[in-house]
């Protein structure tokens, strides 16, 4: 029974990369670029107390951007200009350009309370704080009553 669904998920990826290659083929290899990478690119760091998220979004005007933060599942949407001229010719095209949405999974304890974001020099950086009562608590162990 198992080895049936083995052979499906292993059919299906290897039609999906023989699909890549041609379009590879057909559009030069721009495409297998695009397709593989994730925009924009993040980091997420996490200490005891807060979650920090950095995206790198180079000239994107931080007044279009929308952040929304439900349970553990922050979600940043927002148009970025590719500064392409209209009536040129291209022979390559890298910079990406247009609405891009991109979504992270938080730890469970992300706080939608307590969140701070700010935009300097083409990098959104997120702050949520986590929940206290998530965070480990020292414990004192007392002596039994009457000693």
């Amino acid at each position: 029974m198992f080895t049936n669904i083995n052979n499906f998920e292993a059919g299906l990826f290897d039609r999906f990369r023989r699909l890549e290659r041609e379009m590879d083929q057909v559009f030069g290899q721009a495409s297998s670029a695009r397709f593989s990478t994730t925009y924009p690119p993040v980091n997420v760091a996490v200490t005891e107390g807060r979650i920090d998220v950095d995206m790198f979004i180079p000239g994107v005007d931080p007044k279009r951007l929308s952040i929304t933060l439900h349970k553990n599942l922050l979600t940043v949407k927002g148009e970025r200009d590719a500064g392409m001229e209209k009536g040129v010719e291209y022979s390559r095209k890298e910079r990406f350009g247009g609405e891009f949405h991109r979504a992270v999974n938080l730890p469970e304890d992300a706080d939608s309370e307590k969140v701070d974001a700010a935009y300097e020099n083409g990098v959104l950086h997120i702050t949520i704080q986590r929940r206290e009562s998530a965070k480990p608590r020292q414990i004192e162990v007392k002596s039994p009553v009457g000693e």
